[in-house]
């Protein structure tokens, strides 16, 4: 799976959480919480609804270095 297709599932998952966003609105460098303005709770189903689409396990050890679109697509390219 390459980079475009990452952000695409990262983007419909995200949309399961908060499904007026809408792809063209994200910043891939910023924050992502402050761009969706996400609670702990719709992280969590956030983070969840990816490890369902990908299979790949994100332990909470690795929550704080997954703040953007940029940092999520890098980190998921080397799991899944």
């Amino acid at each position: 799976m390459d980079d475009s297709e990452l952000r695409q599932v990262i983007v419909a998952a995200l949309r399961e959480i908060a499904p007026e966003i809408g792809d063209d609105e994200l910043d891939d460098h910023r924050p992502l919480r402050r761009q969706v303005d996400l609670d702990s709770i719709d992280w969590l189903r956030f983070l969840v609804e990816l490890h369902e689409r990908l299979q790949v396990d994100i332990p909470e050890a690795d929550y704080p270095q997954l703040s953007s679109v940029a940092d999520l697509v890098g980190y998921l390219r080397t799991r899944v």
